[in-house]
């Protein structure tokens, strides 16, 4: 039976809470989407994946319902707090300092990252696809949170590893043209072609940023089946969530 959570292994306060849902989860999705899609832009209908969040809610015991985010991939930070009605603003990272609010990030190959301060008041979570990551969501979320980067610490959640994501020679020059050091984070594999591995771009971009505190990261969406792939399962792929809440009271 595979366990349908991930909860991140980092020295967050204890009432920094954080998970990971699989795509085994407890929810009613059907092939190809797995048990548990998150994604309501998948492909799959909203009523199904409507369930799946009001499960998600309920079988974690989240203090409100989570923050989605319209994602498109760019470096534009939500500063938020519990809201009914189920809006969701265009952004590719958000933060809060309200307890009760639950922070949520979707991917299937992108990079999730956590955030929060030493001492728990402020938390963050940022959508980081190469596009995000080359743009600079991490560094957006990072001024976001208004903390010195010494008192963050972030994690980096389950994403495509470098072994598994060949990307072209336009991918690698936007890290590298701006950052001569990210060439080590890719490898090439025929011409015009390289693996890339976002988790380390990630790291090197936090290291850079003053975020000295990173944990996380080792995972491959693309090998390991809890999770969703787009490259394994193309445009069919559902999305699983990255959370991060502060606890009230």
């Amino acid at each position: 039976m595979i366990d349908p959570w991930l909860f991140p292994d980092w020295p967050a306060p204890v009432h920094v809470h954080a998970v990971v849902s699989t795509r085994e989860g407890p929810g009613v999705s059907a092939p190809p989407f797995g048990r548990f899609n998150l994604g309501m832009r998948s492909g799959e209908s909203t009523e199904v994946v409507g369930s799946n969040r009001d499960v998600l809610r309920q079988a974690l015991g989240l203090p409100s319902a989570p923050r989605w985010l319209h994602q498109v991939h760019g470096t534009t930070v939500a500063e938020l707090g519990p809201l009914p009605g189920g809006h969701e603003p265009q952004a590719d990272a958000a933060v809060s300092r309200i307890p009760g609010t639950a922070l949520a990030i979707l991917t299937a190959d992108c990079l999730p990252v956590l955030f929060c301060t030493d001492d728990g008041s402020a938390i963050g979570a940022a959508h980081a696809g190469w596009r995000g990551l080359a743009a600079g969501v991490l560094e957006a979320t990072i001024e976001q949170m208004q903390a010195s980067p010494a008192r963050l610490m972030a994690w980096l959640g389950p994403c495509i590893a470098g072994a598994s994501y060949e990307v072209g020679e336009e991918v690698r020059a936007a890290f590298v043209d701006r950052a001569p050091g990210a060439a080590t984070c890719f490898t090439s594999t025929r011409p015009g072609h390289w693996h890339c591995d976002l988790a380390a771009l990630a790291r090197q971009r936090l290291t850079a940023a003053g975020v000295a505190r990173v944990h996380g990261g080792g995972f491959d969406t693309f090998q390991d089946v809890r999770f969703y792939s787009y490259r394994r399962e193309g445009s069919r792929s559902g999305r699983f969530a990255s959370l991060i809440w502060l606890a009230e009271g």
